[in-house]
C-alpha cells in the first residue's frame, strides 16, 4: 500500500463558499480542478509528489469530473502527454521534480513548444534547489529561455498560488505557449487557506468524448520546414501576447512603500524570505508592509518591458533578488534599461551571493550592503546586529566543540533492506579487492555516505549501467553498477541493460527490488506485489515475498543468461553471490536482484493488521536484537559494517574496561542485520535475538515463570 491521502482527496471536493486549509502543493492540486483541467500526468519526485499521489488515489472523484489521471513511467512520457493540447481545447497538467526531471523531459518539451498549444498547458515542477535539495543545483529558467516557455514563480501565499494556476492556463491559451510553474520546497509545504471555487468539469473529457480527430495540419508538427516559421512566431507573436496578458491581468504584483526612490525586484517564490530579511533590518513588518517598494515577479519569463521600466524610472537604485546562476533576470532587466536609456543603478549578484539558496540570512547580508549604500546612516542596523549575533553563536559552538559543527547527511531508514547489501559488498571487497561502483539515483545512493562510502559516479536515474561503459573496458577488475527497481523501469532497462547486451559487455548489475519507487514516497510501480500477495504475507506474519517476477521475466526476455535473486537480509549469501559475479568465468551481463521489501512500506502495511490482532487478544511476536555487554569487546566493527542508527555506543559497565560497548536502542525494528553481519563476518558472538510476545499462550506463561524462578535460584546472592 502507498501512503494514504484520503483526507486530502476529500479536500479536493470543496466548493464555492467553503475554505481550504492545508499545504501549498495540495492547494495547487485543488486549483487545477477549479481551472477545468482535462488530464493530469507526471512522475513522482520531491517536493511535488503529493500532487500526483492525491490525484491517483482520488481517481473515483476524477472520473466523476471526467478528468483523466495517469502515473507516467518517467518525465519524458509525462511531457509527451501534453501533445493532446496541441490540436485540442484540452487543458493538461503534468508534474515532476526539476531540474533532473526537466532534463529527461527536454525532448518532448522542445517538440511541444515549437508548434505551440491550443488548450492550456501547465507543467508544475518542484524546483528542488538549495540547502535541502537532493539534485544538481541548476535552474528551470534556462529551459524557459531555450524553448520559449512561460515561467511562473508564484508568491508563497495560497490565494496567489491558486490564482496563478488558473491564470497559467489562461496565459498559455492567450499566447499558445506552454507554461511552467516552479515551486520550491518551502512553497510546496507552506500552509494557509483560501476561499474555494467549484471544480469545473472540462467540456471535453472522459465523460464527454470527441467524435472526430482534428484535421491534419502539418503546421502543428515540430518538423522542418515548418519549425522555421514556429521560431519566428515565438518572438513576433507568442511572447508579445504573453506580455500583454501578464500586464493586463496584473499577474505580477507591485507592493508600494514610502521610500519610492529605491526598489526591489524579486522572484515570487523568494518573496516571503525577502520580507523576513527586510523585517530583520526594520524595513518591513510581519504583515509584509515594506518601506522599499517591491515588484513581485509571479511570472519570471517573459518579463514585461514597460512594467520594468516604469518601476525603475526615477529611482536611485534597483536591487534584483534572483536565486541561482547565471543571473538571467538581472541580465534581462539590465538590457531593458539600457535599451530605454534609463541609467538607474542596478544591483543584484554584486551584493548577493552568485550561487546557493537565498535564505533569510543570505538576503539579510545582501540587504545590509544595499542599506549601507543607499539608506541614511543607522538604517538597517538591527539586521547587522542580528547577523553579528548569529556569527557569534557559531563561533561559540565551534570553540566548545573544538571544531565547526559536523554535517549530518541523510542515511538509510532503520531496517532498510538495502543496508545489508552494502554490508555484504564491503565484505566481498575484502576478498576480491576494491571495485569501481557506478551508483544511481534512489535510496541506495545513501550507500555513498559513511560507513559504506561506495560510489564513484551518479549520472542519472537508472543510468548506472550505462555510465560504467567507458570504465569497465579499462579496468582489470569487474565494475559494479547499482540501480533500484524504480530506476530500472524509469530508464535503466533501455539505456543500460539493452546497451550492455547489445555490445556484449562483461558487466555486473545489482538491482534493488524493494517493490516501490521508495525515495519519492513509496509509489507503486509495475513490479509492485499485488494486494493478494501482501495479504498472504500478513497472514503468515512474515516479510513480503515478492511473487511478482516482472523484472526477472523482462531480463530473461532480453537475453540475460546469468541472473541470481537473493534476499537482501541474507548477508552471507549476498556476499558469496557478489564474489561469484566478480570472479566467474562467464563473460557477459551478470545481474543480481537484491530482493527485500521497503521497511517503511512493510511497517505501514502491518501496523493496522497487528493492532487488530492485539485488539482481538491474539498472540503477536516482535523480534528484538541486543548486545551482551559482558561479551562485547569494544571493537565496534559491527557499527562500521552496518551504520544502523539503532546500533550505537554506551559506557562500558565494567570499570576495568575503557572502551564503550555496542548497544541496540529502542528504535530497532528487528530486521536482523546486526546479527547477520556478525555471522557473515565472524565478528563476535555478542549479539542475541529475543522475541517479545504479547498475549502469550498459557504454556508460554508457565514456561516463562519456571525460567524466571530458575534464574533467581541460580543468581548469586
Amino acid at each position: 500500500m502507498e501512503v494514504s491521502f484520503s483526507k486530502e482527496v476529500q479536500a479536493l471536493r470543496l466548493g464555492a463558499g467553503q475554505t481550504f486549509h492545508g499545504e501549498g502543493i495540495l492547494a495547487i492540486t485543488k486549483g487545477l480542478l477549479q481551472a477545468g483541467v482535462a488530464y493530469v500526468g507526471g512522475y513522482q519526485g520531491a517536493p511535488v509528489s503529493h500532487l500526483l499521489d492525491v490525484m491517483v488515489q482520488g481517481r473515483d472523484y476524477m472520473q466523476e469530473l471526467g478528468v483523466h489521471v495517469e502515473a507516467c513511467s518517467n518525465e519524458a512520457s509525462a511531457a509527451a502527454m501534453l501533445g493532446a493540447s496541441i490540436h485540442y481545447p484540452l487543458r493538461g497538467a503534468v508534474t515532476w521534480k526539476s531540474i533532473v526531471g526537466t532534463n529527461v523531459a527536454a525532448d518532448a518539451l522542445s517538440n511541444l513548444s515549437s508548434p505551440g498549444v491550443t488548450g492550456g498547458v501547465l507543467i508544475v515542477v518542484g524546483e528542488d534547489y538549495g540547502e535541502g535539495a537532493s539534485v544538481i543545483q541548476e535552474r528551470t529558467h534556462a529551459y524557459a529561455l531555450k524553448s520559449s516557455l512561460c515561467l511562473l514563480d508564484p508568491r508563497p501565499h495560497l490565494p496567489t498560488m491558486v490564482r496563478m494556476v488558473e491564470e497559467g492556463f489562461n496565459l498559455s491559451e492567450a499566447s499558445s505557449m506552454p507554461c511552467v510553474m516552479e515551486l520550491r520546497i518551502r512553497a510546496c509545504h507552506v500552509r494557509g487557506s483560501f476561499d474555494c471555487k467549484d471544480n469545473r468539469a472540462p467540456a471535453v473529457s472522459t465523460r464527454s468524448l470527441m467524435e472526430e480527430p482534428a484535421r491534419f495540419d502539418y503546421e502543428r508538427l515540430a518538423h522542418p520546414p515548418v519549425t522555421f516559421g514556429h521560431e519566428k512566431r515565438k518572438s513576433a507573436e507568442r511572447i508579445p501576447a504573453a506580455q500583454r496578458y501578464i500586464a493586463e491581468h496584473g499577474l505580477n504584483e507591485l507592493m508600494p512603500g514610502p521610500r519610492e526612490d529605491l526598489g526591489i525586484v524579486v522572484q515570487g517564490g523568494l518573496y516571503n524570505a525577502l520580507i523576513r530579511a527586510l523585517q530583520q533590518h526594520g524595513l518591513a513588518d510581519a504583515f509584509g508592509q515594506s518601506e522599499i517598494p517591491i515588484l513581485v515577479l509571479n511570472v519570471t519569463y517573459p518579463l514585461v518591458p514597460d512594467q520594468i521600466v516604469d518601476f525603475a524610472a526615477g529611482k536611485r537604485a534597483l536591487l534584483v533578488v534572483e536565486e541561482g546562476q547565471p543571473e538571467y533576470i538581472e541580465q534581462d532587466i539590465a538590457t531593458l534599461l539600457r535599451r530605454r536609456d534609463l541609467q538607474t543603478p542596478l544591483h543584484g549578484k554584486d551584493l548577493l551571493q552568485m550561487a546557493g539558496e537565498y535564505t533569510t540570512e543570505v538576503l539579510t547580508r545582501g540587504l545590509a550592503t544595499f542599506a549601507a549604500r543607499y539608506l541614511p546612516e543607522g538604517a538597517g542596523q538591527t539586521g547587522t546586529d542580528w547577523l553579528a549575533a548569529n556569527d557569534a553563536r557559531r563561533r561559540a559552538v565551534a570553540e566548545l566543540l573544538g571544531k565547526p559543527l559536523p554535517g549530518r547527511p541523510p542515511g538509510f531508514c532503520i531496517g532498510c533492506p538495502e543496508r545489508p547489501v552494502f554490508s555484504a559488498l564491503k565484505l566481498a571487497q575484502q576478498e576480491v579487492g576494491k571495485v569501481h561502483i557506478a551508483a544511481d539515483i534512489g535510496c541506495h545512493a545513501f550507500g555513498t555516505f559513511e560507513p559504506f562510502s561506495g560510489g564513484h559516479s551518479i549520472l542519472g536515474y537508472g543510468m548506472s549501467l550505462a555510465s560504467r561503459a567507458g570504465v569497465s573496458p579499462m579496468m582489470q577488475r569487474r565494475v559494479l553498477s547499482i540501480m533500484g527497481d524504480g530506476g530500472f523501469w524509469h530508464n535503466g532497462l533501455l539505456t543500460g541493460v539493452q546497451s550492455a547486451l547489445f555490445n556484449g559487455d562483461d558487466a555486473v548489475l545489482l538491482i534493488f527490488k524493494n517493490g516501490y519507487t521508495s525515495a519519492t514516497g513509496t509509489q507503486d510501480i509495475i513490479s509492485t506485489p499485488d494486494e493478494d500477495t501482501k495479504a498472504r504475507a500478513e497472514d503468515k506474519q512474515q516479510s513480503l515475498a515478492h511473487k511478482n517476477h516482472t523484472i526477472e521475466d523482462t531480463l530473461r526476455g532480453l537475453g540475460v543468461k546469468w541472473m541470481r535473486t537473493v534476499h537482501t537480509y541474507e548477508v552471507a549469501t549476498m556476499r558469496a553471490t557478489l564474489t561469484e559475479a566478480f570472479t566467474t568465468s562467464f563473460e557477459g551481463l551478470k545481474v543480481i536482484i537484491a530482493e527485500g521489501e521497503c521497511q517503511l512500506e512493510r511497517q505501514r502495511r502491518i501496523k493496522p493488521w497487528l493492532a487488530q490482532l492485539l485488539k482481538k487478544g491474539e498472540r503477536v511476536v516482535r523480534v528484538k536484537y541486543g548486545v551482551d555487554e559482558d561479551v562485547c569487546n569494544g571493537d565496534h566493527a559491527c557499527i562500521r559494517l552496518s551504520g544502523c542508527p539503532t546500533l550505537t555506543l554506551k559506557d562500558n559497565p565494567d570499570p576495568l574496561k575503557v572502551d564503550p560497548v555496542a548497544t541496540v536502542i529502542d528504535g530497532c525494528v528487528g530486521c536482523g542485520l546486526c546479527g547477520a553481519n556478525a555471522h557473515a563476518a565472524t565478528l563476535c558472538p555478542s549479539f542475541y535475538r529475543a522475541e517479545v510476545v504479547r498475549n502469550p499462550r498459557w504454556h508460554e506463561r508457565l514456561l516463562h515463570g519456571l525460567q524466571s524462578a530458575l534464574v533467581n535460584v541460580l543468581r548469586p546472592a
